[in-house]
Protein backbone atom coordinates (compact mmCIF):
# COMPACT_ATOMS: atom_id res chain seq x y z
CA UNK A 1 0.00 0.00 0.00
CA UNK A 2 2.75 2.26 0.84
CA UNK A 3 4.86 3.73 -2.08
CA UNK A 4 5.90 7.11 -0.43
CA UNK A 5 5.83 8.19 2.83
CA UNK A 6 6.82 11.65 4.12
CA UNK A 7 9.59 12.47 6.35
CA UNK A 8 7.92 11.91 9.86
CA UNK A 9 11.02 11.47 10.98
CA UNK A 10 12.24 15.08 11.02
CA UNK A 11 8.30 17.12 12.03
CA UNK A 12 9.45 14.42 15.45
CA UNK A 13 12.91 16.38 15.64
CA UNK A 14 11.42 19.81 15.06
CA UNK A 15 9.08 19.19 17.37
CA UNK A 16 11.91 18.15 20.05
CA UNK A 17 13.80 21.01 18.86
CA UNK A 18 10.97 23.18 19.84
CA UNK A 19 10.40 21.91 23.55
CA UNK A 20 13.90 22.22 24.17
CA UNK A 21 13.17 26.03 23.05
CA UNK A 22 10.60 26.23 25.91
CA UNK A 23 7.60 26.01 23.52
CA UNK A 24 6.33 22.66 25.96
CA UNK A 25 3.37 23.50 28.12
CA UNK A 26 -0.63 23.32 28.10
CA UNK A 27 -1.07 25.17 24.67
CA UNK A 28 1.38 22.39 23.55
CA UNK A 29 -1.00 19.26 25.46
CA UNK A 30 -3.95 20.87 24.66
CA UNK A 31 -3.40 21.23 20.76
CA UNK A 32 -2.54 17.46 20.96
CA UNK A 33 -5.48 16.21 22.56
CA UNK A 34 -7.57 18.39 20.06
CA UNK A 35 -5.67 16.63 16.96
CA UNK A 36 -5.55 12.82 18.82
CA UNK A 37 -9.67 13.46 19.17
CA UNK A 38 -10.01 14.93 15.44
CA UNK A 39 -8.08 11.84 14.53
CA UNK A 40 -10.66 9.77 16.43
CA UNK A 41 -13.52 10.65 15.13
CA UNK A 42 -12.48 10.60 11.45
CA UNK A 43 -11.51 6.95 12.01
CA UNK A 44 -15.05 6.47 13.92
CA UNK A 45 -16.89 7.89 10.67
CA UNK A 46 -15.14 6.15 8.10
CA UNK A 47 -18.60 3.56 7.06
CA UNK A 48 -20.85 6.66 6.98
CA UNK A 49 -18.60 8.27 4.83
CA UNK A 50 -18.14 4.96 2.74
CA UNK A 51 -21.97 5.07 2.57
CA UNK A 52 -22.23 8.43 1.26
CA UNK A 53 -19.54 7.70 -1.60
CA UNK A 54 -22.11 4.99 -3.14
CA UNK A 55 -19.66 2.60 -4.54
CA UNK A 56 -16.68 1.00 -5.20
CA UNK A 57 -14.09 -1.87 -6.36
CA UNK A 58 -12.64 -3.83 -4.24
CA UNK A 59 -9.41 -6.33 -3.56
CA UNK A 60 -9.25 -8.32 -0.65
CA UNK A 61 -6.95 -10.96 1.48
CA UNK A 62 -7.34 -13.35 4.68
CA UNK A 63 -3.85 -14.64 5.68
CA UNK A 64 -3.87 -17.02 8.58
CA UNK A 65 -0.59 -18.69 9.86
CA UNK A 66 -0.17 -22.04 11.31
CA UNK A 67 2.86 -23.22 12.65
CA UNK A 68 5.41 -22.37 9.53
CA UNK A 69 2.91 -22.22 7.34
CA UNK A 70 0.82 -19.38 5.73
CA UNK A 71 -2.40 -19.40 3.78
CA UNK A 72 -3.94 -16.35 1.91
CA UNK A 73 -7.40 -16.29 0.04
CA UNK A 74 -7.83 -13.55 -2.05
CA UNK A 75 -10.80 -12.03 -3.47
CA UNK A 76 -11.76 -8.82 -5.99
CA UNK A 77 -14.87 -7.72 -7.13
CA UNK A 78 -17.37 -4.61 -6.33
CA UNK A 79 -19.67 -3.04 -3.93
CA UNK A 80 -22.36 -0.90 -3.38
CA UNK A 81 -22.43 0.21 -0.11
CA UNK A 82 -26.01 2.42 -0.31
CA UNK A 83 -27.63 -0.79 -0.93
CA UNK A 84 -25.09 -2.77 1.31
CA UNK A 85 -24.59 -5.43 -1.74
CA UNK A 86 -21.50 -6.61 -2.80
CA UNK A 87 -19.69 -9.25 -5.41
CA UNK A 88 -16.72 -10.91 -5.07
CA UNK A 89 -14.41 -13.52 -6.66
CA UNK A 90 -12.48 -15.33 -4.01
CA UNK A 91 -9.69 -17.60 -4.85
CA UNK A 92 -9.00 -20.63 -2.59
CA UNK A 93 -5.16 -21.66 -2.10
CA UNK A 94 -5.23 -25.60 -2.67
CA UNK A 95 -4.10 -26.45 0.70
CA UNK A 96 -6.85 -24.19 2.04
CA UNK A 97 -9.94 -26.09 -0.46
CA UNK A 98 -8.23 -29.50 0.10
CA UNK A 99 -7.78 -30.35 -3.49
CA UNK A 100 -5.86 -28.93 -6.53
CA UNK A 101 -7.45 -26.36 -9.12
CA UNK A 102 -10.31 -25.74 -6.69
CA UNK A 103 -12.85 -23.53 -8.49
CA UNK A 104 -12.67 -19.73 -7.60
CA UNK A 105 -15.76 -19.55 -5.27
CA UNK A 106 -18.23 -16.50 -6.39
CA UNK A 107 -19.71 -14.58 -3.33
CA UNK A 108 -22.75 -12.43 -3.13
CA UNK A 109 -22.91 -10.18 0.25
CA UNK A 110 -26.29 -8.72 1.57
CA UNK A 111 -28.26 -6.97 4.21
CA UNK A 112 -27.72 -10.09 7.14
CA UNK A 113 -26.94 -12.76 4.36
CA UNK A 114 -24.32 -14.17 2.17
CA UNK A 115 -24.52 -16.19 -0.60
CA UNK A 116 -21.87 -18.78 -1.88
CA UNK A 117 -21.25 -20.36 -4.85
CA UNK A 118 -18.67 -23.43 -5.62
CA UNK A 119 -18.08 -23.40 -1.83
CA UNK A 120 -18.89 -26.63 0.04
CA UNK A 121 -19.16 -30.42 0.00
CA UNK A 122 -21.76 -32.10 -2.26
CA UNK A 123 -23.98 -28.77 -3.61
CA UNK A 124 -24.55 -28.93 -7.13
CA UNK A 125 -22.56 -26.69 -9.43
CA UNK A 126 -25.59 -24.42 -10.81
CA UNK A 127 -26.56 -24.06 -6.74
CA UNK A 128 -25.82 -21.21 -4.29
CA UNK A 129 -25.55 -21.91 -0.25
CA UNK A 130 -27.11 -19.03 1.65
CA UNK A 131 -26.01 -17.93 5.25
CA UNK A 132 -27.33 -15.63 7.75
CA UNK A 133 -24.13 -13.63 8.96
CA UNK A 134 -26.03 -13.60 12.01
CA UNK A 135 -25.78 -16.87 13.03
CA UNK A 136 -22.13 -16.75 12.52
CA UNK A 137 -19.65 -16.42 15.69
CA UNK A 138 -18.04 -14.15 13.87
CA UNK A 139 -20.49 -12.42 12.27
CA UNK A 140 -19.08 -13.11 9.19
CA UNK A 141 -15.80 -11.03 9.43
CA UNK A 142 -13.58 -14.06 8.44
CA UNK A 143 -15.84 -17.35 8.06
CA UNK A 144 -16.50 -16.46 3.95
CA UNK A 145 -12.97 -15.77 3.50
CA UNK A 146 -13.28 -12.20 2.72
CA UNK A 147 -14.23 -9.49 5.24
CA UNK A 148 -17.19 -7.28 4.48
CA UNK A 149 -15.93 -3.73 3.26
CA UNK A 150 -18.93 -1.96 5.17
CA UNK A 151 -18.34 -4.54 7.95
CA UNK A 152 -14.67 -3.63 8.38
CA UNK A 153 -15.47 -0.09 8.15
CA UNK A 154 -18.41 -0.19 10.69
CA UNK A 155 -15.77 -1.83 13.11
CA UNK A 156 -13.53 1.23 13.03
CA UNK A 157 -16.56 2.82 15.28
CA UNK A 158 -14.78 0.76 17.98
CA UNK A 159 -11.72 2.35 17.84
CA UNK A 160 -10.86 4.12 21.29
CA UNK A 161 -7.52 5.64 20.51
CA UNK A 162 -6.18 5.96 17.08
CA UNK A 163 -2.29 7.85 16.01
CA UNK A 164 -1.70 9.58 12.83
CA UNK A 165 1.31 7.69 11.79
CA UNK A 166 1.85 9.80 8.12
CA UNK A 167 1.36 10.63 4.60
CA UNK A 168 1.39 7.88 1.98
CA UNK A 169 0.51 6.87 -1.53
CA UNK A 170 -2.12 4.59 -2.45
CA UNK A 171 -0.41 1.75 -4.74
CA UNK A 172 -3.45 1.16 -7.30
CA UNK A 173 -3.49 4.96 -8.10
CA UNK A 174 -0.87 6.69 -6.08
CA UNK A 175 -3.82 9.36 -4.29
CA UNK A 176 -2.27 10.71 -0.99
CA UNK A 177 -3.83 8.81 1.39
CA UNK A 178 -3.31 9.37 5.16
CA UNK A 179 -2.33 6.21 7.76
CA UNK A 180 -4.18 5.85 11.23
CA UNK A 181 -2.88 3.25 13.42
CA UNK A 182 -5.16 1.82 16.55
CA UNK A 183 -7.39 -0.65 18.48
CA UNK A 184 -11.15 -1.58 18.01
CA UNK A 185 -13.35 -2.65 20.59
CA UNK A 186 -16.11 -5.26 18.67
CA UNK A 187 -18.33 -4.59 21.41
CA UNK A 188 -18.13 -1.32 21.18
CA UNK A 189 -18.49 -1.56 17.41
CA UNK A 190 -21.46 -3.38 17.23
CA UNK A 191 -23.32 -0.91 19.98
CA UNK A 192 -22.41 1.78 17.94
CA UNK A 193 -22.80 0.12 14.33
CA UNK A 194 -25.62 1.60 12.05
CA UNK A 195 -25.18 -0.27 9.01
CA UNK A 196 -23.82 -3.52 9.77
CA UNK A 197 -25.45 -4.64 13.57
CA UNK A 198 -26.61 -7.74 13.97
CA UNK A 199 -23.09 -9.31 12.41
CA UNK A 200 -20.74 -6.97 14.66
CA UNK A 201 -23.13 -8.34 17.25
CA UNK A 202 -22.79 -11.78 16.68
CA UNK A 203 -18.72 -11.14 16.62
CA UNK A 204 -19.22 -9.36 19.74
CA UNK A 205 -20.67 -12.54 21.41
CA UNK A 206 -18.80 -15.26 19.32
CA UNK A 207 -15.06 -13.32 19.87
CA UNK A 208 -13.21 -14.15 22.86
CA UNK A 209 -10.44 -11.64 22.00
CA UNK A 210 -12.49 -8.26 21.40
CA UNK A 211 -9.69 -6.58 20.97
CA UNK A 212 -8.99 -5.74 16.85
CA UNK A 213 -5.35 -3.77 16.21
CA UNK A 214 -5.61 -1.56 12.99
CA UNK A 215 -4.39 0.25 10.52
CA UNK A 216 -6.19 2.16 8.53
CA UNK A 217 -5.47 4.18 5.30
CA UNK A 218 -7.98 7.22 4.13
CA UNK A 219 -7.99 10.05 1.46
CA UNK A 220 -8.83 13.66 1.80
CA UNK A 221 -12.23 12.90 1.52
CA UNK A 222 -12.30 10.63 4.39
CA UNK A 223 -13.16 7.49 2.02
CA UNK A 224 -11.48 4.08 3.25
CA UNK A 225 -9.20 3.34 0.87
CA UNK A 226 -6.90 0.22 2.96
CA UNK A 227 -8.27 -1.36 6.09
CA UNK A 228 -6.11 -3.76 7.99
CA UNK A 229 -7.76 -5.87 10.93
CA UNK A 230 -5.93 -8.59 12.93
CA UNK A 231 -8.09 -10.54 14.69
CA UNK A 232 -7.47 -13.17 17.26
CA UNK A 233 -9.45 -16.74 16.86
CA UNK A 234 -9.75 -19.63 19.38
CA UNK A 235 -8.45 -22.89 17.81
CA UNK A 236 -10.88 -24.62 20.65
CA UNK A 237 -14.62 -23.49 19.69
CA UNK A 238 -14.70 -23.82 23.67
CA UNK A 239 -12.16 -20.87 24.04
CA UNK A 240 -9.27 -22.59 25.06
CA UNK A 241 -6.00 -23.81 23.49
CA UNK A 242 -3.93 -22.02 21.32
CA UNK A 243 -5.13 -19.11 19.38
CA UNK A 244 -5.01 -18.26 15.54
CA UNK A 245 -4.15 -14.57 14.18
CA UNK A 246 -6.25 -13.98 11.45
CA UNK A 247 -5.13 -10.57 8.99
CA UNK A 248 -7.70 -9.43 7.07
CA UNK A 249 -6.96 -6.48 4.46
CA UNK A 250 -9.56 -4.27 2.02
CA UNK A 251 -8.36 -2.55 -0.33
CA UNK A 252 -10.55 0.14 -1.95
CA UNK A 253 -10.74 1.34 -5.57
CA UNK A 254 -12.64 3.30 -8.21
CA UNK A 255 -15.34 4.88 -6.16
CA UNK A 256 -18.36 5.97 -8.14
CA UNK A 257 -18.18 2.53 -10.68
CA UNK A 258 -21.32 1.10 -11.11
CA UNK A 259 -21.74 -1.77 -9.72
CA UNK A 260 -24.65 -4.16 -10.26
CA UNK A 261 -25.04 -7.11 -7.92
CA UNK A 262 -28.33 -9.58 -8.34
CA UNK A 263 -29.53 -11.89 -5.43
CA UNK A 264 -29.57 -15.66 -6.87
CA UNK A 265 -32.91 -16.49 -7.13
CA UNK A 266 -34.96 -18.48 -4.62
CA UNK A 267 -35.09 -21.68 -6.95
CA UNK A 268 -31.42 -21.63 -6.71
CA UNK A 269 -30.81 -21.67 -3.19
CA UNK A 270 -28.80 -25.09 -2.26
CA UNK A 271 -31.72 -26.67 0.90
CA UNK A 272 -29.70 -29.51 2.17
CA UNK A 273 -26.91 -30.10 4.55
CA UNK A 274 -23.40 -28.59 3.37
CA UNK A 275 -20.10 -29.84 4.65
CA UNK A 276 -18.00 -26.73 4.23
CA UNK A 277 -13.86 -27.87 3.18
CA UNK A 278 -10.85 -25.74 3.87
CA UNK A 279 -10.45 -22.53 5.60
Amino acid sequence: MVVQRRKVGAVVLGLAAGLTAGCSGPGVVAADERSAARHLALVQRTADVLVRSGSSRARTSLETANGGTRVTIRGAGGFDFGARLGRLTVVLPADAAGETGHRPVTEVLAPGELYLKNRGAGVPADKWVRIHTAALADGNLVTGGATDPLAAAELLRGAREVTYVGEARAERDGTLVRHYRGTADIRRAAARAAHVRGALRAAARGFRIRSVPFDVFLDERGRLRKVRHRFTLSRNPGGGGAELQVVSTTVLYAFGTRVDVELPPERDIYSGAVAVTGA
